[in-house]
C-alpha cells in the first residue's frame, strides 16, 4: 500500500462520520422507548450526524438532536419529526419538564457532567429516562484482531485523550446519580471492506492527534500491514462493537 492511498483513507470531517461511523441497531431505540413515560419528545445530546437521533424518530412524536459542531449537523439526515439544533450539552435549547427520553451516544465523556445533569433534570418530564451510551473497542475477524489490538493499545494508544478511558471502561466509572435500569446486552455487528474500516478509524480523535504530532507513519504502517492480512480489499470482514449503557430514571 502506498502512502498516498493511506492518506486518502485517513481524512476527517463530518462527512466521514456520517459515512463510516457504525450504526446502532434499531433494537437500541425500541428498548429505550419501551422505558419512557410518554412518546412525545426525545432529546439526543451530542448527536453528531444523527445516527441514534434518526433511530429514535419512529418512536417519538418529536426528536431534537443537539450538537455543538456545525460540521457534524450539516451531515445529519433530515427527517420530518427531527429538529437539529446547534448548542452545547450544558445549555440545552429545550423547554422545562418536556423530554421523556434524553440520550447521549458516544458523547457523554466530553461533557461537563454536573452541568449536563443540571440541564437534564430541568428538561425532564416526570419519570423520564436518561441513557448514556457508548460502544467499546471493536474486535475484528480472525487473524486481523491481533494486529488491530496492537495498533489500538500500543501504537495509537498514547494519542487518545484522557476521556477515552471512560469509553474503554464502558462508562462504568462515570458519575451517574440516577436510579439505574439494566437492559439486555446489545452489540453492533457489521461486515466492512478494508477501506470502510480505515475510513471509520480516520474519524478517531487519536488519529487527528497522531497527524498533528507529525507521526503519520504509524497510520501508514498499520494500514499497510492490515492490508496484507486482509486479502482482497474489496472483500468484507466481520467487525463487532459491544454497546455499553448507563440507563436511569431522572
Amino acid at each position: 500500500m502506498d502512502n498516498h492511498a493511506a492518506k486518502n483513507w485517513f481524512t476527517t470531517g463530518g462527512g466521514n462520520y456520517a459515512r463510516f461511523r457504525p450504526e446502532y441497531p434499531p433494537r437500541l431505540a425500541s428498548d429505550l422507548a419501551a422505558l419512557t413515560p410518554s412518546k412525545e419528545l426525545a432529546v439526543d445530546v451530542g448527536c453528531g450526524t444523527g445516527q441514534l437521533t434518526s433511530l429514535l424518530a419512529p418512536w417519538f412524536r418529536t426528536v431534537v438532536g443537539v450538537d455543538s459542531s456545525a460540521d457534524q449537523l450539516a451531515s445529519a439526515s433530515a427527517l420530518p419529526n427531527v429538529l437539529y439544533v446547534g448548542a452545547p450539552a450544558e445549555n440545552l435549547p429545550v423547554e422545562d419538564n418536556t423530554a421523556a427520553l434524553v440520550t447521549a451516544a458516544q458523547a457523554a465523556h466530553w461533557f461537563d457532567l454536573p452541568a449536563f445533569y443540571t440541564e437534564v433534570r430541568r428538561i425532564a418530564a416526570p419519570g423520564a429516562i436518561l441513557a448514556l451510551i457508548s460502544y467499546g473497542v471493536m474486535s475484528l475477524d480472525g487473524d486481523l484482531d491481533g494486529r488491530f489490538q496492537t495498533f489500538y493499545q500500543r501504537e495509537i494508544g498514547p494519542y487518545w485523550p484522557a476521556e477515552r478511558k471512560l469509553v474503554d471502561d464502558g462508562y462504568r466509572t462515570i458519575d451517574f446519580p440516577f436510579e439505574e435500569t439494566t437492559l439486555a446486552p446489545i452489540n453492533i455487528e457489521k461486515h466492512l471492506t478494508l477501506s470502510e474500516l480505515l475510513g471509520y478509524i480516520s474519524t478517531w480523535s487519536a488519529v487527528r492527534a497522531v497527524k498533528e504530532a507529525g507521526h503519520e507513519d504509524i497510520l501508514h504502517t498499520f494500514a499497510g500491514e492490515l492490508s496484507e492480512l486482509w486479502g482482497d480489499p474489496e472483500g468484507s470482514r466481520r467487525v463487532c462493537w459491544p454497546i455499553n449503557m448507563r440507563v436511569g430514571t431522572i
